[in-house]
């Protein structure tokens, strides 16, 4: 199969779809590699590294989608990408359709074969090409709340551990999964005082056995989320309901009663966010304020540690895309359950059933 690896356009996204090692592995397994120009800088991966693995190097993206037959990215396509997209090509990537209609409506005209990273899934129940980005936007998460409390950076000049006599920052996550783990292990690691909010409660036991009660757990209601956001200094949105938009579960009354110089950090944003008051920014302007609470946005964080990011990332994409490239997407979806969840659009409908709920369009099975 010929496969593309395009440069991303997003602000600030420094990740790269594919490392020279996993290119290396598709290019031993027979398939040809285009890889634009430059795509890999951002991640510390030359040109030159791309060549030595066996990709050939075209000069723009227009060449990359034109020759390509399975499209391999990390983002979502920008607007400037949607004429590029052919007819039962292949895009592998994170999509998050259910926050971006406009580009759900361009997939399905185009009868583009859609599959999202975020939504292929295990029996269990868990995501494995989303881990790894959640553990490095949970843990981006805490750092970045530390950051802005400083007074320098807006905050209310908290140092999160405190010091002796002196009490820690109060933390508050929404969300028990890769994500709220991630950020409780970092905010912990500071000396912070933290609380987990989850309406799993087996999760919450988990987090009870696995922090050995160094945080509280609380169901999450809206009770609890009350009187827990209200005294935060750093509130954390972690919530994932796989191919939907994230609820809203803080309402902009809740966020107004936190004290001034507060932080809140929503990782949810790229499905909508579950804090009422977020919107996306991007790494250039990462924040704004609402009532005096500074508010960090920014739907790619992990696009900002692109050396650990990308190569994370590859670590769990090239399993599938190897599948794909040699198999072709009907024939790979009917072997791996997992990744015929993957599949959002397919001939001109929207095959995630969430997605088509969410957006109010028609759903339509992958039949395979």
């Amino acid at each position: 199969m010929i496969i593309g690896v395009p440069k991303e356009i997003k602000i600030s996204e420094n990740r790269v779809g594919m490392t020279e090692a996993g290119v290396k592995q598709l290019v031993k397994e027979g398939h040809t590699l285009f890889v634009e120009k430059d795509a890999g800088v951002g991640s510390g991966i030359t040109n030159e590294q791309y060549e030595k693995a066996g990709a050939k190097i075209l000069s723009t993206k227009a060449e990359v989608y034109a020759k390509a037959e399975m499209i391999v990215k990390v983002k979502e396509p920008l607007p400037d990408e949607y004429e590029l997209l052919k007819e039962n090509q292949i895009l592998y990537t994170y999509l998050h359709l259910a926050a971006e209609p406009k580009l759900t409506k361009v997939l399905v005209e185009r009868k583009v074969k859609a599959i999202a990273y975020e939504t292929i899934q295990f029996p269990d129940g868990s995501l494995p090409l989303l881990t790894p980005m959640s553990e490095v936007a949970g843990r981006m998460a805490t750092q970045i709340g530390a950051f802005y409390l400083q007074r320098d950076h807006g905050g209310k000049g908290i140092l999160m551990g405190g010091v002796t006599g002196v009490r820690p920052a109060k933390v508050t996550i929404i969300g028990g999964g890769v994500v709220g783990t991630n950020a409780a292990k970092m905010a912990m690691g500071l000396g912070a005082n933290v609380t987990i909010l989850d309406v799993n409660t087996k999760r919450l036991e988990y987090l009870d056995d696995v922090f050995q009660g160094r945080c509280q757990t609380l169901f999450s209601n809206a009770k609890n989320i009350e009187e827990s956001v209200k005294d935060s200094d750093l509130l954390v949105g972690g919530v994932l309901i796989m191919g939907h938009k994230a609820p809203t579960l803080v309402s902009k009354e809740l966020v107004s009663a936190m004290s001034k110089g507060s932080v809140v950090v929503d990782v949810a944003v790229d499905q909508g966010g579950c804090i009422e008051t977020c919107r996306p920014t991007s790494h250039q302007q990462p924040t704004y304020e609402i009532d005096g609470v500074i508010h960090y946005c920014v739907p790619n964080m992990p696009g900002v540690v692109p050396r650990t990011s990308t190569y994370a990332l590859t670590n769990v994409t090239l399993k599938y895309a190897s599948m794909l490239a040699a198999m072709g997407m009907e024939d790979a979806c009917a072997k791996d359950k997992a990744l015929y969840k993957g599949v959002n659009v397919y001939g001109g409908f929207v095959t995630c059933e969430p997605v088509a709920k969410d957006l109010h369009m028609e759903y339509k099975a992958f039949k395979i």
